[in-house]
């Protein structure tokens, strides 16, 4: 596995963050202001999604799908290094066209949709010109299991109803927001991998209501995450995504990608959180020590390096793994850094906050937001004990295969051998 940057991943990681340091860090002031002043959307995104777009930073995610269609054909390894970038302001990855929930839309209409449901969703996705929202998660049900999915979908001549309700749906407030995938159940005799089908939904479609747009740990997070109810909503059957019956297998498709980049933008928010640590600790003196100088802060220095060395190896081994073996080779991969990213991005995160003392818990500093995206991320996209779970499925799946092998390294005391 070779995991160094090629020249072209090295050229784009320069201009990545050029772009960054040029135009997105200097207007993230700006973007509070208007994001506090109710502007939907912020009118500074547009701005810079525009000039990334005219040079040619657009669509990094996902391969174009014609020769003239906006985007740069990489691999997940070649990506990787770019979305830590994008990941050290929150809202960057838009600018980029490169932001969740459109990236693992954008990812399905690619993989599954019809010629006409590409023409008219995937090209404006990738065009920037629309958002979207995608609706799994389900209040009423543990959903973490997606076969718990009680949302009904069921057809009715030429057209599919849908009844239900969704939560945490990330984007679905979004003035630009057109069109939700919304993943239900279509058969509850079937199989149970075979109950749930995936469906275009336009959101100005009767019946679709935005409830209301939940606060995370006390935050109203400018994306939103949206609770919204499914009243009866018609919409055509050739809205269907693939066929009836592949919900599942197509959200497994899904989220794969989708956890490994927002692992990557963790893993750029840890280091920023580092940066700032580090900064700190040689700029405040307490008891007559600049704060590096005290053994305590060194130490969580040290260990936030380690840590994240250590899981971004882990992020580019799946992403190595993705883009030679597939998703289904990479499952246990994906599910690892699902646990580790997150749980390493709150404790690096949670240091700086201690060493910059007050101002860590203040809005004069990311700390707060970059913790916050940290301590969701456990529970966003599967729950940590749903991918623990996982890992050890494998485990014991791959152990089974060479079962009492590992006993040979045991050394029982003989029993003439024993010591009153």
């Amino acid at each position: 596995m070779d995991y160094s940057y090629s020249p072209k991943v090295q050229e784009l990681r320069r201009r990545v963050r050029a772009f960054m340091d040029d135009h997105v860090v200097p207007a993230n002031t700006r973007w509070r202001q208007e994001v506090a002043q109710g502007l939907n959307p912020p009118p500074v995104v547009e701005e810079l999604k525009a000039l990334a777009k005219a040079e040619g930073l657009w669509n990094m995610f996902l391969p174009a799908l014609h020769d003239d269609e906006p985007g740069t054909r990489l691999a997940n390894l070649e990506y990787a290094p770019l979305a830590e970038i994008m990941g050290r302001i929150q809202w960057a990855s838009e600018v980029f066209n490169c932001s969740a929930p459109d990236t693992g839309n954008m990812e399905l209409l690619h993989m599954f949709a019809t010629p006409a449901q590409r023409e008219r969703w995937l090209k404006p996705l990738m065009e920037g010109d629309i958002r979207s929202c995608f609706a799994m998660t389900e209040p009423d049900v543990a959903s973490s299991d997606a076969t718990n999915i009680a949302t009904r979908i069921f057809r009715d001549g030429d057209e599919y109803v849908i009844n239900g309700r969704k939560w945490f749906i990330t984007g679905a407030a979004d003035s630009r927001c057109a069109f939700a995938i919304v993943m239900g159940n279509t058969d509850p005799q079937a199989e149970r991998h075979r109950r749930q089908s995936m469906i275009i939904v336009p959101m100005d479609t009767k019946g679709v209501t935005v409830v209301r747009n939940i606060s995370v740990m006390n935050h109203l997070a400018a994306e939103s995450h949206c609770e919204i109810v499914f009243r009866d909503v018609r919409v055509p059957a050739a809205n269907l995504l693939n066929e009836e019956g592949s919900g599942f297998a197509l959200a497994q498709a899904r989220l794969g990608p989708g956890r490994i980049h927002h692992c990557m933008r963790s893993i750029g928010q840890a280091e920023l959180a580092l940066e700032l640590m580090t900064e700190r600790a040689q700029e405040r003196k307490t008891f007559g020590k600049h704060l590096y100088e005290h053994s305590t802060v060194s130490e969580w220095i040290a260990l936030s390096r380690c840590e994240i060395e250590q899981a971004r190896l882990l992020v580019l081994k799946a992403a190595w793994m993705i883009d030679h073996l597939g998703v289904k080779a990479a499952a246990s991969e994906i599910a690892m850094i699902k646990v580790v990213i997150p749980r390493m991005q709150v404790a690096v995160i949670d240091r700086a906050i201690q060493t910059f003392g007050a101002m860590g818990l203040s809005p004069d500093s990311p700390l707060p937001d970059l913790w916050t995206m940290g301590r969701a991320l456990r529970i966003a996209d599967g729950p940590d004990e749903v991918h623990l779970r996982t890992v050890a499925r494998q485990e014991i799946r791959r152990s089974r295969e060479t079962l009492g092998a590992a006993a040979l390294y045991l050394t029982p005391v003989l029993e003439g051998a024993r010591h009153g």
